[in-house]
């Protein structure tokens, strides 16, 4: 057999290879690990991955991702991004840069029932960004201040990053999701931050907004109650220990459609269109799920895992440097690849020396998380900068996309440093779940 490394660099390459011809990531992995098999294993472990696909594929925990995504879904159609955002727009009008505040506000506040960066950034973008430039906006800060707040998707809870991390490292997606909320509006205020200073340095980048009365203000809350009560009801009934992620899921998915009929706004297309991006979006995520698994256990059985896990482990780095290098290394992936893609790929690897270094497993989903944020607002191959490419003014250039999101990744990229500064912002909140 080869040395673990030999077979480690062997692995990826193929795995990549057969990504870069066109082969969807999970058919990658997967045939990948049965060619790394027939190649330096006994053929009979083939009929281990058919048993850890279907082990892992009817685990109880499994239902949590559909679920969410139908919650998704469900919740996109029910006007709930554009009723924020004009919230947000009433209440912080009298601050520099009111509507790219109020994007980043709706994108957190969608955010917390969507699961999806690429969903939260159309989603407000398709109404906000127009906003923004007839009230004379910067192109490039409207833009950019939508795409980067879409980010926010993946890491406000539900996420579905985040239950992909958790099926794959085994670690607990309701303590998952709740170590992602302090982080999360804390990342929002630091976005909104900048925005205020930009804008008030360069007035011209932002013309003020109108005039709204109280009473103006108030009625805008009015129709925002939906997604309070649907993330107080999913969140809520994890932190006190009342659900299970599984049954959150299933309140959540349940509580969307309620939410759906309360607005009027459920119809029989609307709910048959909910339920086949949910059904192609499940797919692809089960799809890179099994193909993680076999991953995973390829890289158990040739000894990859644990060579590499006892290389960082007898490397001497210090663990600043090790989750240091970590970042550096999503940051690169992140250019090319989407982010549940990376996580599959990274954690079968690197989770145990990880966890043999000490590291929070919940602390890492959280960086993990972040850092995914930066490489789908990153060129080339961003994945948010090109979905709001397409609702983007048509003249709008991709050099002018880039430019847009540039000053926002900076602030991603100090937001992360100051996330492994303070790990304890990651950890803090899942410590006093019931």
């Amino acid at each position: 057999m080869l040395e673990w490394y030999w077979a480690g660099l062997l692995m990826i390459g193929l795995m990549l290879l057969l990504m870069f011809v066109g082969m969807p990531a999970g058919l990658a992995m997967g045939l990948t690990s049965a060619l790394m098999i027939l190649a330096f294993l006994s053929p009979n472990n083939l009929l281990v991955l058919a048993n850890i696909a279907f082990e892992r594929g009817t685990d109880n925990q499994f239902i949590v991702a559909p679920l969410f995504i139908f919650m998704a879904a469900l919740v996109a159609y029910s006007g709930v991004a554009e009723e924020a955002y004009v919230a947000a727009a009433r209440w912080l009008n009298r601050l520099p840069g009111s509507l790219a505040l109020a994007s980043t506000a709706g994108c957190a506040a969608f955010a917390a029932v969507s699961g999806s960066s690429v969903a939260t950034a159309l989603t407000v973008g398709v109404f906000a960004i127009p906003q923004m430039i007839k009230a004379g906006y910067d192109r490039r800060l409207a833009v950019g201040s939508v795409a980067t707040a879409g980010t926010l998707g993946i890491l406000i809870p539900p996420s579905i990053s985040m239950v992909i991390f958790g099926i794959i490292t085994e670690t607990s997606i309701g303590q998952l999701f709740i170590a992602g909320i302090v982080p999360g509006l804390l990342l929002a205020l630091a976005l909104m931050g900048y925005i205020v200073v930009v804008t008030r340095l360069h007035p011209g980048l932002a013309p003020p907004a109108g005039a709204f009365t109280w009473r103006e203000r108030f009625e805008s809350l009015l129709p925002v109650w939906g997604i309070a009560a649907l993330f107080a009801l999913v969140m809520g009934s994890m932190y006190l220990g009342i659900a299970t992620p599984a049954e959150a899921s299933a309140i959540g998915a349940s509580g969307a459609f309620v939410l759906m009929a309360l607005k009027r706004k459920l119809t029989w297309r609307r709910f048959t269109n909910s339920l086949v991006r949910a059904t192609e979006t499940t797919a692809m995520v089960t799809l890179l799920l099994l193909g993680g698994f076999t991953l995973s256990y390829v890289a158990a059985a040739m000894g990859i895992a644990h060579g590499l896990s006892q290389a960082i482990a007898g490397s001497n780095l210090s663990p600043l440097a090790v989750i240091l290098a970590y970042n550096l290394l999503l940051v690169v992936l992140g250019t090319a690849l989407e982010t549940s893609t990376i996580i599959v790929i990274t954690m079968p690897l690197l989770f145990p020396a990880f966890v043999k270094l000490g590291f929070d497993p919940l602390w890492l989903g959280v960086l993990t998380t972040i850092n995914s944020e930066i490489g789908t607002i990153s060129p080339p191959s961003g994945l948010v900068l090109f979905a709001i490419k397409g609702i983007a003014p048509k003249d709008f250039t991709t050099r002018d996309l880039f430019m847009g999101v540039l000053p926002f990744n900076v602030v991603l990229a100090l937001f992360l440093l100051f996330m492994i500064a303070f790990p304890q912002l990651s950890t803090w909140l899942p410590g006093h779940m019931k």
